[in-house]
């Protein structure tokens, strides 16, 4: 029922931005996915800005068309989406923002709307975790991150964007056995950093070990590890090397290609995904807007997979359906 506005019709430049030019209304009636921004920047430990976040995704993302080539799908042959605007932040108050969005994400959850949330810094993924926990129980977590944001605290303070994934230990948001984490690299304050985030129990494939063992690899212990699951995949920006996508607060060198970013959502077709997020996209260092061409991009293979799922679904139904016609 909803899809992008044709471009070929209408110039890009025209009308307010929304994700790929979809109509902008809040409504859980008919639709399939939403793309929803949370932008709270409040919680970042170093630079801020990625309350800008969900609008320059926005901006860039008029370019983008519905037809994926290399997953072969048009996305609204079997997708109805919308873009749901933002969720309420309040500014420094990260706590009401997490009711904020428990709140805002409780009815897309209740009708089993898969959410593509646009951060925002990766603080906000805890409040996405409890809305999900709420719904599903604990979620497996797919990780693609430079840091594992399992740090105890930050300056004292317990909620902060490298502190989201052990509170969500502690809260039992996280299905920890089934759950993975990809992309960490740089410099840490000590061994124990990465060592307390596998005492945790998540898996851990460092951008090292990626390099080492290759991308059919690494994805191929993504779906061992989730298995048939339900699944919350969170996507910082900063897995990407800064070469790709300089405008983010806390970025690493040695980070994935494009290409490869790409790619690992890409395989994560078949999983039971339920959600996602991409966070810490930050637009006063994204020079030449080439972050936003890269989260754009990333979002756009997520709802993807959406339409692969559903289009799955679609198959299993009319194969069924022909079954029992042959049958009678």
């Amino acid at each position: 029922m909803y899809q992008p506005k044709d471009s070929s019709l209408s110039p890009r430049f025209c009308g307010v931005r929304t994700f790929m030019r979809l109509e902008q209304i809040t409504t859980t009636d008919n639709v399939d996915f939403v793309v929803a921004g949370v932008p709270f920047d409040t919680a970042a430990s170093y630079r801020t800005g990625q309350r800008g976040g969900p609008q320059h995704i926005r901006n860039f993302s008029v370019l983008l068309r519905p037809y994926n080539p290399d997953q072969d799908i048009n996305i609204f042959d079997y997708c109805s989406g919308v873009d749901y605007g933002d969720i309420d932040v309040i500014p420094g108050n990260i706590h009401r923002t997490y009711e904020n969005i428990q709140n805002g994400l409780r009815p897309i959850l209740e009708r089993e709307i898969t959410p593509v949330i646009l951060g925002g810094d990766h603080s906000i993924t805890l409040g996405n975790l409890r809305a999900f926990a709420e719904k599903y129980g604990p979620v497996a977590l797919v990780l693609f991150d430079a840091h594992a944001d399992t740090w105890d605290n930050y300056y004292g303070e317990k909620y902060m964007h490298g502190t989201p994934f052990r509170r969500a230990v502690e809260e039992g948001l996280i299905d920890v056995e089934h759950s993975i984490m990809v992309g960490m690299r740089g410099s840490l304050y000590g061994p124990n950093d990465m060592n307390e985030t596998r005492e945790l129990g998540f898996e851990v494939i460092t951008m090292s070990e990626f390099r080492k063992i290759g991308l059919d690899e690494v994805m191929k212990r993504v779906h061992n590890r989730v298995g048939s699951h339900p699944a919350f995949i969170s996507f910082d920006i900063d897995f990407v090397d800064p070469s790709f996508a300089p405008g983010t607060g806390t970025p690493e060198v040695c980070g994935a290609t494009n290409v490869d970013a790409i790619e690992c959502v890409r395989r994560l077709h078949g999983l039971n995904f339920k959600g996602f997020d991409l966070v810490e996209v930050l637009p006063p260092y994204d020079s030449g807007e080439v972050t936003a061409v890269m989260a754009a991009n990333i979002a756009h293979e997520m709802i993807t997979l959406i339409a692969l799922k559903k289009q799955k679904e679609q198959e299993k139904v009319k194969k069924k359906e022909e079954t029992i016609t042959a049958a009678e």
